[in-house]
């Protein structure tokens, strides 16, 4: 009964979505139906609407968007974006290169708010020969790809944490996948855009190695701080942004300006609905009720559990799933090493892709300027296609 109420909340915001309602109207419209159909308390709503703000785990992604998109201004400034895009083209020559490993890299960084970085490249490159939701589709796929694999990312660690499994060995067997999630994302998108960017070829590609070293610094040295020292995202963007101010000599008046346009209303507010619905989707407690529900079926086991990754990862995220599910899966299949956590991180990678719930797919809807619910349908189709992969690719690992 929990998992059809929630179906009906889902289909609810999407049906408002389809309506063409703002993401804001279709969510808030969610999170009514979400008190109404689960009964939630007065207070414990307001609890959960409170939990963003306290919840230091919610809170910072709302803190990382407005520093990232602080940085994003602080960079435009200088055109530090534009120049690394001319060092890319002088470098590779190659516009579809630039389109996949651009996100790719700035996909390092483990903040939804990267996703607007990954957006001014993207759009630079596939400007008049992708659509706006092709552009959307493209950069969330290629931006997630480390998500999938990268040990900076909660839910590898969580994951390997619970089922007590070597993170380098996992590593080594997603090779596969990470090669699959590119191919899907490059095929048929990045495909059609011509090699050629465009721009004179490179007399001294050392030259242009260095000078996007100089200009993407700010970055490398977000991931630095993180991957090297250990820093959350919060405190490395501060670093990253108080170094910049120095390096390019802003004037007080240079960066009052910004301290406005970087609070953009419209994907803050997106963001905080977005983060309100896991809290209550939490509350509910109704992953609990999917083992109940899969355990059932005539199938096989690592299939029932493949499915209830899907399913849990679409409701609450690939977190929540993973949280739960992955001692119930160990426990039930005790012999399924690495290939099983392959396939358990697959499905929850896939999963979060199209939920509604995921916060990058908001800040890329937002940016290129379609709903939420456009983006969603447009990757369905790849996110079933690498399941369905994944699943052949896991009874391979078996017989190897």
């Amino acid at each position: 009964m929990q998992l059809l109420s929630l179906a009906i909340v889902f289909v609810a915001i999407i049906v408002l979505l389809g309506l063409r309602r703002p993401l804001y109207q279709a969510i808030s419209g969610g999170l009514v139906l979400m008190v109404l159909l689960f009964h939630i308390p007065l207070t414990a709503a307001i609890s959960g609407i409170l939990n963003v703000f306290t919840n230091w785990g919610s809170f910072s992604i709302l803190v990382s968007l407005y520093l990232v998109t602080y940085l994003q201004r602080i960079l435009e400034a200088r055109s530090q974006i534009k120049l690394a895009q001319q060092d890319l083209n002088g470098l590779f020559h190659n516009r579809r290169v630039n389109a996949t490993g651009a996100p790719m890299f700035i996909g390092l960084l483990p903040s939804a708010a990267a996703m607007i970085l990954c957006g001014d490249i993207m759009k630079d490159a596939t400007e008049g020969y992708l659509e706006p939701k092709e552009q959307a589709f493209v950069t969330n796929w290629i931006r997630h790809i480390p998500e999938s694999t990268l040990p900076t990312y909660s839910g590898v660690l969580l994951m390997a944490t619970l089922s007590g499994l070597p993170l380098p060995t996992f590593t080594l067997h997603m090779i596969v996948p990470v090669i699959v999630l590119v191919l899907l994302g490059y095929f048929p998108y990045i495909h059609r855009l011509p090699k050629d960017p465009g721009t004179p070829v490179s007399e001294n590609r050392v030259r242009d190695a260095f000078q996007l070293f100089a200009h993407l610094w700010s970055l490398l040295l977000i991931l630095v701080l993180i991957l090297v020292f250990d820093l959350s995202i919060v405190p490395s963007i501060l670093i990253s942004i108080v170094a910049c101010l120095f390096v390019y000599r802003f004037r007080f008046d240079e960066l009052r300006p910004m301290f406005r346009s970087a609070f953009e209303k419209k994907l803050l507010s997106n963001t905080f609905l977005v983060l309100v619905l896991k809290e209550f989707i939490s509350y509910t407690g109704v992953l609990k009720t999917l083992p109940d529900l899969l355990e059932g079926l005539a199938i096989p086991t690592y299939i029932v559990f493949a499915l209830m990754f899907f399913l849990g990862g679409i409701i609450s995220g690939s977190n929540g799933i993973i949280a739960l599910g992955t001692p119930l899966a160990f426990a039930a299949i005790p012999d399924g090493g690495v290939p099983l956590m392959v396939l358990l991180m697959c499905m929850s990678h896939a999963a979060s892709m199209v939920s509604p719930t995921h916060v990058c797919s908001v800040v890329a809807a937002d940016y290129f300027g379609i709903s939420l619910g456009q983006l969603i349908r447009k990757t369905i189709p790849t996110a079933l296609l690498f399941c369905v992969l994944m699943l052949i690719y896991y009874n391979v690992l078996l017989l190897l």
